[in-house]
């Protein structure tokens, strides 16, 4: 059985993505800052609930007690900061945006990569954004051309980039960054064209990688997807 973790895992895609894997019979932990609410979430999905705040040390380091041993992370967790333009965005609104999507999982990979280490098929699954894709972002036929939120954007530039930093320097690890496309769910206001059962897909198939499977890569439910 592959012991999973997913940050953030309480509601949306990371919700979704821990029900399908709990129904494919993987001991999945649901990771949440709120405990009522993660505990309620894991409840229905037959998943267990360990409380974490990937913005907050001790609350990582109590996670990584808790869950003990691991084969599978999702770094899920994320805000959007709001639709933010180049004319408002200050360096406070990217402070804020970062402390979750770029420095939660810097915060977390740290604790959780010698749990990783142990698993005889370790994976790791960061949560990207087509948003963060540079080729798309400049290609002025692109499907992000006019979706210019540099903020939101920036952070999955840079995640992309721990991607292949991280599968570069632990290369027994598949690591990878997956987009799982504009899905709607309340991190959008469901503006999203697509069902979270779809958005999922691709995080599930990602997180259950055989060590044969790809690292350092960026993939949508397409295959691959353009830095």
């Amino acid at each position: 059985m592959t012991a999973i973790l997913i940050t953030g895992a309480n509601r949306g895609l990371g919700f979704e993505a821990a029900r399908q894997l709990a129904a494919a019979g993987h001991q999945v932990w649901i990771g949440a800052r709120d405990q009522a609410r993660g505990e309620e979430a894991a409840e229905a999905i037959g998943a267990r609930f360990v409380q974490l705040d990937v913005t907050d040390d001790a609350s990582v380091a109590a996670a990584v007690e808790t869950v003990a041993a691991l084969d599978v992370l999702v770094n899920n967790a994320g805000i959007s900061g709001g639709r933010i333009s180049p004319s408002e965005a200050t360096a406070d609104h990217m402070r804020a945006v970062y402390e979750t999507n770029v420095f939660g999982p810097v915060r977390v990979l740290h604790a959780f990569i010698p749990l990783l280490e142990k698993s005889a098929v370790p994976v790791v699954v960061n949560v990207s954004s087509g948003v963060g894709s540079l080729g798309l972002a400049a290609d002025p036929e692109g499907p992000w051309s006019q979706s210019n939120f540099p903020v939101y954007a920036s952070s999955k530039a840079a995640l992309n980039m721990l991607t292949i930093r991280y599968a570069a320097a632990f290369p027994r690890i598949r690591i990878n960054s997956v987009d799982p496309g504009f899905t709607a769910t309340d991190f959008n206001q469901h503006r999203g064209t697509q069902t979270v059962e779809q958005g999922a897909e691709a995080i599930v198939r990602y997180a259950l990688l055989t060590d044969a499977g790809p690292t350092g890569g960026f993939f949508d439910a397409n295959g691959i997807e353009p830095w």
